[in-house]
């Protein structure tokens, strides 16, 4: 790891400011995709400016329309939540699903979704789901923000506030886990929303992405009796993990159990 400086924010417009001052600036919030990669030296940020400290990210609240998180709320907080299990119980599971204990007390939402790791568990949930990313700039549709590998539609300096979950009509959600990370080697969101059917994939490929062919043969609905069309591999990841083929398998499966967990 290379030598940086380290700035603990202590407002939202306070590390705006440390950002603008740094050569090449990075926010820190729980860490877990950050800080492994500046241990193997693909990153090196001149700053770290810690967002910890501001309780003004963090937080649950559910109305009528759906739940908002804020962006540092941990993924425990998540999936203890009763009243995100009431609203839309497919998040809570997805939230507990998570990493092991210490990364779901220390992980964040806001921190997973602006990294963007193409294994992680939020990227189908916000996908999947319709949701908005808050930022102190402006909202950005979950459709608009993945946009590749450890890439979104984040400026220079933009801040993650907090995600946006409109409530669906029923929604579940299925992971095929890594056996030591946790990490999805494939993860399906399925959702019944009220713009019809959303198949959401983490983990098979750079980035997620929705299962538009599996989408049309549910248009009627989620049925976990459905026959759905296989997934080409062509585009998906092959590691040590699992190869393409083997994710694409995968998907379907994941999919198939994804449905009947939907309430």
């Amino acid at each position: 790891m290379h030598a940086f400086n380290y700035r603990r924010a202590t407002s939202v417009e306070d590390a705006v400011a440390a950002f603008k001052g740094a050569d090449d600036g990075a926010y820190l919030s729980g860490g877990h995709t950050l800080l492994p990669t500046m241990k193997q030296r693909l990153a090196a940020p001149s700053d770290l400016i810690d967002l910890a400290g501001l309780a003004e990210l963090i937080g649950i609240s559910v109305d009528g329309e759906g739940v908002e998180v804020g962006a540092l709320t941990p993924h425990a907080a998540v999936a203890a939540s009763a009243e995100v299990q009431g609203a839309i119980p497919a998040l809570a599971v997805l939230a507990g699903k998570i990493g092991d204990p210490q990364v779901r007390n220390k992980g964040t939402i806001g921190g997973s979704i602006a990294n963007n790791d193409p294994a992680a568990d939020y990227p189908a949930a916000l996908v999947g789901l319709g949701a908005t990313v808050v930022t102190d700039r402006r909202t950005i549709a979950a459709d608009d923000f993945f946009t590749g590998l450890f890439e979104t539609a984040l400026e220079e300096g933009e801040i993650v506030t907090a995600v946006r979950f409109p409530r669906p009509r029923k929604a579940g959600y299925a992971k095929f886990p890594n056996p030591a990370s946790r990490y999805a080697i494939v993860g399906v969101m399925a959702a019944e929303t009220a713009s019809g059917v959303r198949i959401a994939v983490t983990g098979a490929g750079p980035c997620v992405f929705r299962a538009s062919a599996m989408e049309a043969a549910l248009s009627g609905g989620l049925d976990a009796n459905a026959t759905l069309p296989a997934l080409s591999p062509e585009g998906l990841n092959s590691d040590i993990h699992a190869s393409a083929d083997y994710r694409a398998h995968l998907v379907g499966v994941m999919a198939q159990r994804a449905m009947p967990a939907a309430r």
